[in-house]
């Protein structure tokens, strides 16, 4: 199941960019873990830090038009380089303001600079398939999956330790502004794919095949995002466990996302994309359920683990099929896919925020669960690749 691997981490360009998914995936854990921290210091409820983490999405959606000229004007080789030295730089701001709107300023750039390199890295993904007929993009995914479990155990560490966050933020700015410059040769030397068809490339309104992928993808998105944004707010609040595993949850998600996404690459082409999201389903809502009827340390983070298997080849499977959509130009698909897709993952936490502060945080959960079973159901009705 794992054999592809060996080909893929002896692979110099495929690791290069599947770096840039590592360090993406490192620096939204460590956020994502340091989201308490923001809450308790401006002394926010639910829906203030939901409305706080809204400026995220905004932020990707005044870009998402953006991305794809962006990439036609500078190559993505280049803009993934840039893309991942702004993203260092802005992902260490947000904890490090002293101001609550500057703190909403510091995240609209963040999910600027998210959209940015979220585009361009998968298109140079897209490109070394093509090239070398190659599947790495399940895999690639996977770093980021892999990333972002480290950077939640180490930013749960950091806590533990009672280390300022800013600057454990910072010092991971520093170590991946260095990594751009490493990997840049390599980057550089991934053939460069031209879009011929500018207009054809933008943004287009989804209908038929691609609307279904893509409120597949806003079912999976929101489900990933409540995941990233409100796993350390739920093991602090709700199963109340000790600072050191604060992160824990979102650990354990990411790890089993991780596997399920390296294993991706094999399982995919074997039993298709739909059995695999099918069972994805099934299984991310019996994980939120678990962590809703025990909330304790252990269960909640074997819950939260489910989720990341059932939700792990989401990602790859859609956005693969959203860019091989007949009868649309090249990267079409792949340009609208990312704009809902990004709007879903970041947008999906702030209503789970409104939820929360009228409800509670556990039946805000309780919904994501049922999203995971409509996105079970929707799937026997489009071809996915």
């Amino acid at each position: 199941m794992f054999k592809h691997l060996s080909t893929f981490f002896f692979h110099r360009q495929s690791l290069a960019v599947a770096m840039v998914f590592t360090a993406m995936g490192i620096l939204f854990g460590s956020w994502a873990t340091l989201i308490p921290f923001v809450k308790q210091k401006y002394a926010l409820d639910d829906a203030q830090l939901g409305l706080l983490l809204l400026c995220m999405p905004l932020g990707a959606a005044a870009m998402n038009p953006f991305t794809t000229i962006l990439i036609n004007r500078f190559g993505m080789r280049n803009t993934t380089i840039a893309g991942l030295i702004f993203m260092s730089i802005v992902y260490a701001m947000p904890v490090s303001m002293d101001y609550l709107p500057l703190v909403g300023l510091s995240l609209l750039l963040v999910g600027i600079s998210i959209s940015t390199t979220n585009v361009a890295m998968n298109t140079c993904v897209t490109s070394l398939e093509h090239q070398y007929s190659i599947n790495i993009m399940s895999t690639c995914h996977g770093m980021f999956s892999g990333g972002l479990m480290l950077g939640s155990v180490l930013a749960s560490f950091t806590q533990g330790m009672k280390i300022l966050p800013s600057y454990h933020m910072w010092l991971l700015a520093g170590v991946f502004i260095l990594l751009a410059f490493f990997i840049r040769p390599t980057v550089l030397s991934i053939h460069e794919e031209k879009i011929e068809n500018n207009e054809g490339a933008k943004f287009v309104f989804p209908k038929g095949p691609l609307l279904l992928m893509i409120l597949i993808s806003l079912c999976t998105n929101i489900t990933e995002g409540t995941m990233a944004d409100w796993t350390a707010v739920y093991m602090r609040d709700v199963v109340k466990t000790q600072d050191y595993f604060i992160g824990w949850g979102l650990a354990g998600y990411s790890f089993c996302m991780s596997l399920g996404r390296f294993a991706g690459d094999a399982l995919i082409p074997r039993y298709g994309g739909n059995a695999v999201l099918r069972v994805g389903g099934i299984m991310a809502s019996c994980g939120i359920l678990l962590a809703i009827a025990a909330p304790y340390t252990l269960t909640a983070i074997l819950g939260f683990a489910m989720v990341g298997a059932g939700v792990s080849c989401g990602a790859p499977i859609l956005y693969g099929s959203s860019a091989r959509v007949p009868g649309m130009a090249k990267g079409a698909g792949l340009a609208t896919m990312n704009t809902f897709s990004m709007g879903g993952f970041l947008a999906g936490p702030v209503l789970i925020g409104f939820v929360s502060k009228s409800i509670s945080l556990p039946f805000a959960f309780a919904l994501i669960a049922i999203l995971a079973l409509v996105w079970t159901f929707m799937v026997n009705k489009v071809k996915l690749y």
